[in-house]
């Protein structure tokens, strides 16, 4: 009897650690597949909350950061002036993380729906290397040349010194910035959209933190600030990488994998060229806005193109989160050939962003001096804003359409594509237009503020033909070689 007690024991005790092992091994492939089993609506909602939080908790520390800079005692004036040009340099050194991540971070999750994992930490592993790459030459570019810079790009003689300042030690830690906003794509990427915008909200509550220390406490002025931005980032950087060598992540940096292989870098590099085009474009589209409105209109035109970006900036966050929050989504379905899932996620996706877009359309066309009085008190410029406001986002109740079919491009690797809607409608519409309208209409000023609705409704006009047509032709594909596998998978059961 002791004996059989024993062995049931034992068995019992087997049958229980066997057990264990296949719920614990069930829970990891859950967590590592749930971004193709959640339901939509809810994925969505999860993932995109924390995106439009850290983005708005960002936007709120660059104002806290300039408020600090414009109360340095006796230069606050010159002195956010001057960190103000330094705007251009800053954009173009995200705009190169940005061309990395958004090539990256899709080729990634794609390569997780297909449960190519190995494949997945190659790709995170070269895109660290092209950060720490481009970062060495952005450093060697911005300390070297960074004055003639500054100066070309508007700084005066009474601006160049705090400028200069500012970007000299701005541009040390550029590898910081390179490293933070390119793997933490990777991070949101497998669905952990939390610890992505934990690695915003560290950053941010660092700076905070840290800027009046440096600037008013160590009396450091614009190098204070510069320094609080690097350290933070330093902080950040550290957070992702602790993340993403640690026991929670799904995709693993490995020390063999920081290599160059062109069969995994080339795709990433081309897909990332439109996000690249995008965000390096805006300094450019800035200065053509700014001089073309300085030659109908004056300061007060430039002054209210300042508060249309600014309100522009800003309520296209909640926006640009939902799109991002889908893009995992998107991504991993698709390399998963999860066709179904895919057009129901864009469809979602569509959904939302139209819904936003007009709503923020319609509260625009009310009441254009709301937004206009939150920065400035000026009457005169309120006023002037509020009438440009509502030509400036005549076709914004259409931009959901574009930037729904632009994300799910990226989303699904169609690097051309995603190319072509980028350049179209900065470089092809907007900014041919902005010297066109004044000379079609007589209202020179105004006509500038116009070129920015007649390029995005011509822009999602051909972006949604495109769209329909490529998009239809990857479903199709998509549902094509699911049932390719399907019947494979049926053959080698009979065999």
């Amino acid at each position: 009897m002791k004996i059989k007690a024993a062995r049931n024991s034992i068995e019992t005790d087997s049958s229980g650690k066997e057990n264990t092992a296949v719920n614990a091994n069930t829970a990891a492939g859950e967590e590592k597949t749930f971004l193709g089993t959640e339901p939509i609506g809810r994925l969505l909602f999860k993932l995109a909350v924390p995106t439009v939080i850290a983005q708005l908790v960002n936007m709120l520390y660059n104002i806290v950061d300039r408020i600090y800079i414009g109360h340095i005692p006796g230069d606050g004036s010159a002195a956010l002036t001057g960190v103000g040009v330094c705007m251009p340099l800053i954009l173009i050194v995200s705009a190169f993380a940005a061309f990395v991540a958004s090539g990256g971070a899709p080729r990634a999750s794609i390569s997780m729906g297909k449960g190519d994992y190995d494949s997945a930490e190659k790709i995170l592993g070269g895109c660290v290397l092209m950060q720490v790459v481009i970062s060495a030459v952005l450093t060697v570019v911005l300390l070297v040349f960074g004055r003639d810079l500054l100066l070309a790009f508007g700084a005066s003689e009474n601006t160049i010194d705090y400028a200069a300042d500012y970007m000299s030690i701005y541009a040390i830690g550029t590898l910081f910035v390179q490293l933070t906003l390119g793997l933490n794509a990777f991070i949101t990427a497998q669905g952990f959209a939390k610890y992505g915008m934990l690695t915003v909200l560290i950053g941010a509550a660092a700076n905070i933190v840290l800027d009046p220390i440096f600037i008013f406490g160590f009396k450091m002025g614009v190098r204070g600030a510069a320094l609080a931005t690097v350290i933070s980032q330093g902080i950040s950087c550290i957070w992702v990488i602790l993340f993403l060598r640690g026991g929670k992540t799904v995709l693993k940096l490995k020390r063999e994998n920081i290599r160059f292989a062109p069969r995994i870098i080339l795709p990433c590099i081309a897909l990332g060229l439109a996000t690249f085009i995008m965000q390096a474009s805006e300094s450019v589209i800035s200065v053509c806005f700014n001089s073309s409105l300085l030659k109908y209109g004056g300061d007060i035109a430039v002054g209210a193109m300042t508060i249309l970006t600014s309100v522009m900036q800003f309520a296209m966050l909640p926006l640009q989160g939902v799109a991002q929050g889908a893009q995992p989504i998107l991504s991993y379905n698709f390399g998963a050939k999860n066709a179904d899932r895919v057009k129901k996620t864009f469809f979602r996706l569509l959904t939302v962003s139209l819904c936003y877009s007009v709503a923020l359309w319609a509260f625009v066309m009310l009441v254009p001096k709301t937004f206009a009085g939150i920065f400035s008190p000026n009457p005169e410029l309120v006023n002037f804003t509020g009438d440009a406001l509502r030509i400036y986002c005549g076709a914004l109740f259409l931009f959901g359409i574009q930037i729904a079919c632009q994300m799910t491009f990226v989303s699904i690797g169609n690097a051309g594509c995603s190319i072509i809607v980028a350049v179209l409608r900065k470089f092809v519409l907007l900014i041919p237009l902005i010297y066109i309208m004044p000379q079609l209409l007589a209202d020179k000023t105004n006509a500038v503020y116009t070129a920015e609705p007649a390029a995005d409704a011509i822009a999602v006009t051909c972006t949604a033909i495109l769209f329909s047509i490529e998009f239809r032709k990857a479903l199709k594909k998509l549902n094509a070689d699911s049932a390719g596998g399907t019947q494979t998978a049926k053959t080698d059961l009979r065999v």
